[in-house]
């Protein structure tokens, strides 16, 4: 954020994440009565007797400070003890397969949304119950559900944005017909390549990069949802559309350097923090490194595109899930409608880490109030982006379309045959696994 983001230690986790599976264990999936809840203030109080009962929670250190400061009245009024397990994330998932059963594991953590129905589907998550008030949309709903079973309470949000420099443009472009027009101006020239500039840069090269500008031509991973593996649609005439689009760019405007994948992520910041390049594409992780290089910087939803269409991204976040093995599931369920109410949500944007609330009520207490620019753009081009699909076979994704927009930027295929090629390697590689 401008003035408050202190989220550039957490990282990219919907992208990294997608690369690690979770370990396949034979944990026997269990089914938890859960019992309705509401928030704390209200005149309600929880069913259930849960007076004695110690829950462990377990998040990374980022997390410790809000969570020790809501605990108090969570354990008022349950009569219950919640202890504090401090442990990355990523181990956490990858340690539950087998710390689960030996009841070493924690109660309830929190999970890449992309990491939700995996675990859930190998047993490894109890199923959750979303309360109904309002307080997820159907995407944040989908974030959390795999085969039709909720697996997760949605936390925190995340979409790519863009950044522009202010000292550079007067207001952010709201078309990729105003970005090509920025290329003709003779302060972004690239002074090492004759006819290329760096007006406005984007890592296209990588999938999960060139995502939302595939789905806003009408490209998508897995019909029904993100749930349909037989249906891959990374080939279908719009992603053909948005390849041929994205190479353009490649060919006729961007440096040779935007083909290295390894390098191109590093070009474009450098460009940015040096005043060369008047926006780009980022997510919200990348605030902290632009602030603190000392760029005026403005944040705003990218731009329509060519087709009329917004960009779709991919949506990422963070959701609470409950281990299967443990012996306090009612309660972990209480535990995750309580730290994601509304008053909750919104103590974690103002006080603690400032990241986007995935509670709709607090979100729009963030956009109303419009005070921070890049929550602002991150909740608006939410609404547009697409849930990444959180089964196992994404991972055949990750592989087979790694290469997609190299091979048609490059000249090397057309997007024709780059996208048909990276499709039918994901359909024979999920048919050989899965």
């Amino acid at each position: 954020m401008l003035t408050n983001w202190k989220k550039s230690k957490l990282g990219l986790l919907a992208a990294s994440s997608a690369l690690l599976l979770a370990a396949c264990g034979g944990g026997e999936e269990t089914e938890s009565e859960v019992v309705s809840s509401t928030d704390p203030g209200t005149e309600e109080t929880a069913s259930g007797d849960f007076a004695g009962q110690t829950l462990n929670v377990s998040v990374e250190d980022g997390y410790s400070a809000f969570v020790e400061e809501i605990i108090p009245a969570f354990e008022e009024e349950y009569g219950v003890t919640v202890e504090i397990t401090e442990r990355d994330m990523f181990e956490n998932l990858e340690a539950l397969p087998l710390d689960g059963p030996a009841m070493l594991g924690p109660d309830v953590m929190i999970a890449p949304y992309d990491r939700v129905g995996g675990l859930g589907q190998q047993g490894h998550l109890l199923d959750v119950t979303l309360p109904e008030d309002g307080r997820y949309d159907e995407t944040d709903n989908l974030q959390v559900t795999a085969n039709d079973t909720i697996y997760g309470s949605p936390f925190v949000i995340e979409a790519l944005v863009m950044y522009y420099n202010k000292a550079l443009l007067d207001t952010a472009p709201t078309t990729f017909a105003e970005l090509e027009e920025l290329t003709k101006d003779e302060r972004f020239a690239f002074a090492s390549e004759a006819g290329k500039s760096t007006a406005f840069l984007s890592n296209w090269i990588d999938f999960y990069n060139s995502y939302g500008l595939l789905a806003g031509y009408g490209g998508y991973v897995f019909g029904a949802d993100g749930t349909d593996t037989t249906d891959v649609g990374l080939n279908s005439e719009g992603a053909i559309e948005a390849i041929e689009y994205g190479s353009k760019w490649f060919q006729e405007y961007w440096p040779q350097g935007m083909l290295d994948k390894t390098t191109s992520g590093n070009f474009i910041d450098d460009q940015f923090i040096g005043g060369t390049a008047a926006a780009i594409i980022n997510g919200p992780w990348g605030a902290a490194n632009y602030r603190d290089s000392g760029v005026d910087y403005g944040v705003a939803p990218v731009p329509t595109l060519p087709n009329g269409d917004p960009y779709a991204p991919f949506a990422g976040g963070k959701a609470w899930v409950i281990s299967s093995y443990s012996e306090v599931g009612e309660l972990a369920q209480e535990w995750l409608n309580f730290v994601t109410n509304e008053e909750n949500q919104t103590l974690l944007f103002e006080e603690f880490t400032a990241e986007i609330p995935a509670n709709n009520a607090s979100r729009k207490v963030i956009a109303d109030a419009g005070e921070d620019e890049l929550a602002v753009a991150v909740i608006e081009q939410y609404n547009s982006a697409i849930p990444m699909p959180n089964i196992p076979e994404m991972a055949e994704v990750w592989t087979g379309a790694e290469t997609m927009m190299f091979d048609a930027a490059s000249g090397n295929k057309t997007a024709e045959e780059s996208a048909n090629d990276a499709t039918e390697l994901i359909k024979q590689n999920i048919e050989q696994k899965y």
